[in-house]
């Protein structure tokens, strides 16, 4: 096979999400300030800027507004300002709306704007490109690159037009090395490049594991009488047990469209959970309902969350690069909210890389950058907010308790620190020791099956690529997922990849992995039980095209 092409950038960035661009933003207004010339260039894997793009979501802009202070009138898409904010204890047919005056500080989003996160990160890269950012959308970075030292060097992209069968076909395209003083990677939560490097330097040494959540999300159209723009609704209870830490979102933004979504905490024990199923089922809800009659469901997609806080971001920097964002696991679930500390980590990371290329050697390791992050607001708040997932993973009733207590009484600066125990996937319990669940069919109008879910997130992939989804041992599915756990991944999946097929006798189970459906959540590389399914970068430009969400 040929040789690939390499190309030279002081900072290369993979991912071109908010911590990404918030990073080649910032390195390039610091080089304009300076005169000083400095290369940077964004590797997105998606088929543009936004594209793999979701979230909620509610966006404090405190990070935006140390970035790029004129962003009105610059016309960032910020154009919901939050109006009211409610928070709901719902039972099966019953809610209960906590007063204002008890609502943890958390929870109160006055300030802050309802948004499209995908919409905002296409104008990011606006921002990026107008400063001579050099953007590549569709090209997936897919190896990490080392010198003969060790240290990061720089990243491949993938190869393109290779056959199922491993080999290159007609449409074969070689892919290019992107070489760098340093590399910064924010490809998001469970970013396979970071995941790998995380092994590689040992960064998770001495931290609790990260927990995770999946956030699924529907994009609505809703009649102008029910639409109330910057009304923020968030919930918790029904429709999930009360052991089982996850809530939902209803956000409304400008133009009659309705933001609406759920997360389940991927630590849940009972196999037999559905968390696409638990949202359909959510938005039955008579208080959730009511929004959604007489409108019309636009988008869908899914995506999994870094949850673990301040006691589980690794060690954040290595020889040659860092990890930013949720690539890293910069994420307050206490307010729901990422996008903030994404751009924060980004600029961080940024600050510390131009003074370091201005040495005439420039050092291995950007020691600065955790240094500044330490002492910067976004530790303070993630500090606040530490202990908020582990009281949550303790119960709804015992949980709720105790937050109130750690973020009203103490205002989250209680003299203990609490620890994530387990990674999620160790936490399922047997078949033989849960109940299975028994979901309503979908009415095609408040609720909708998977597969008609996948068609309006715009998935695709080129069918015929080697399978982005593996399996490093093809008989656990049956052996041991099936036999002990009834193939969780069936239900695990909000896009429907993983089917367990049958002879026309009903026997002979094996796994059918429908890869084509991936909307690269990552949730079965968090949650498989055996951590037997490896999620890999496939072709660039593959995988959902998110509009609007």
């Amino acid at each position: 096979m040929s040789e690939r092409e390499a190309m030279e950038y002081d900072v290369v960035i993979v991912g071109a999400g908010p911590a990404g661009l918030g990073a080649a933003i910032r390195l390039k207004q610091l080089a304009a300030e300076k005169n000083r010339e400095v290369s940077v260039c964004v590797l997105e894997k998606g088929s543009e800027v936004g594209a793999h793009i979701l979230s909620g979501a509610v966006m404090d802009p405190r990070a935006l507004n140390e970035l790029i202070p004129d962003w009105k009138e610059k016309d960032a898409p910020l154009n919901a300002p939050v109006s009211e904010d409610r928070f709901m204890f719902l039972t099966e047919t019953g809610s209960f709306q906590v007063p204002g005056a008890l609502l943890p500080a958390c929870f109160q989003n006055h300030g802050n704007y309802v948004v499209s996160l995908a919409n905002v990160t296409r104008w990011l890269g606006q921002q990026a490109e107008a400063l001579g950012v050099e953007i590549f959308p569709g090209f997936a970075a897919a190896e990490v690159l080392f010198d003969d030292g060790g240290q990061v060097k720089g990243v491949a992209t993938g190869d393109m037009g290779i056959g199922r069968d491993g080999k290159p076909t007609d449409a074969f395209q070689r892919g290019m090395e992107l070489h760098a003083k340093y590399t910064f990677f924010a490809e998001g939560c469970r970013g396979n490049l970071g995941k790998t490097l995380q092994a590689q330097f040992k960064l998770r040494d001495g931290v609790d594991p990260q927990v995770y959540g999946i956030g699924l999300k529907e994009l609505w159209e809703i009649k102008p009488g029910k639409h109330q723009p910057g009304l923020v609704i968030h919930t918790a209870g029904w429709p999930l047990q009360s052991d089982t830490y996850g809530g939902s979102f209803c956000y409304h933004l400008e133009d009659n469209l309705l933001a609406i979504g759920f997360v389940v905490g991927l630590g849940y024990t009972n196999p037999y959970l559905n968390p696409y199923e638990e949202f359909q089922r959510y938005k039955t809800h008579p208080a959730i309902k009511t929004f959604l009659e007489g409108g019309k469901r636009i988008a869908y997609g899914a995506r999994t969350i870094s949850a673990g806080g301040l006691q589980s971001l690794p060690k954040l920097t290595f020889p040659g690069g860092c990890l930013i964002g949720d690539d890293a696991g910069f994420l307050n679930a206490s307010r729901i909210k990422g996008s903030h500390a994404a751009i924060k980590s980004g600029t961080l990371a940024a600050e510390a890389a131009f003074d370091a290329l201005a040495a005439e050697t420039p050092a291995p390791e950007l020691a600065a950058y955790p240094e500044a992050f330490q002492s910067s607001w976004l530790h303070e708040e993630l500090y606040r907010a530490r202990n908020f997932k582990p009281w949550m993973s303790k119960g709804l009733y015992t949980g709720t308790l105790m937050v109130g207590i750690d973020q009203v009484l103490f205002r989250g600066k209680a003299p203990w620190t609490l620890h994530h125990d387990h990674a999620d996937h160790e936490t399922l319990k047997r078949k033989t020791e849960s109940t299975p669940i028994d979901y309503p069919k979908p009415d095609g109008v408040i609720t909708f099956d998977r597969l008609s879910s996948v068609f309006i997130s715009n998935t695709n992939h080129n069918e015929d690529q080697p399978a982005h989804l593996r399996l490093t041992d093809a008989s656990v599915p049956v052996n041991v997922n099936l036999e002990l756990y009834d193939a969780p991944e069936q239900r695990y999946c909000p896009a429907g990849v993983y089917e367990i097929v049958r002879d026309d006798a009903g026997s002979n189970p094996r796994l059918q992995i429908n890869a084509q459906n991936c909307v690269h959540c990552k949730t079965c590389d968090i949650k498989d039980p055996t951590q037997n399914i490896v999620w890999v970068t496939p072709e660039g430009g593959g995988g959902p095209n998110y509009p609007n969400m």
